[in-house]
């Protein structure tokens, strides 16, 4: 089973960036295909990117032009740099790991962005 945890959270004021790290172990990490989604109060867990174990991206039309998620194997890491940040970013962010159908999930980090 894929583990992942999450670190890079922090009280951001709008406008700054922050980088999103998220290591998975449990398996060959290129064969991990990896995502980050957000979950602020009150609302449903949301996608925000996804990098398959290709290199292909998506992004959620709310951070696309922001946010970037990129890879490195070598290391077993996801990144999420986040730039542009509005206080809609507001979330607790959350890695997931999806390996042939299995999913696991991060225990999640808070990012707070103040206006």
């Amino acid at each position: 089973q894929v583990q992942a945890v999450e670190s890079g959270g922090g009280l951001v004021q709008a406008g700054g960036s922050l980088r999103l790290s998220c290591v998975a172990s449990g398996s060959i990490f290129s064969n991990i295909a990896m995502a980050w989604y957000r979950q602020a109060p009150g609302k449903q867990r949301e996608l925000v990117a996804a990098i398959t174990t290709g290199d292909i991206t998506t992004y959620a039309d709310s951070v696309k032009g922001r946010f970037t998620i990129s890879r490195a194997n070598a290391f077993n890491v996801v990144y999420l740099h986040m730039n542009s940040l509005k206080p809609e970013d507001t979330a607790v962010y959350y890695c997931n790991a999806n390996l042939l159908g299995f999913t696991s999930w991060g225990q999640g980090t808070q990012v707070t962005v103040s206006s």
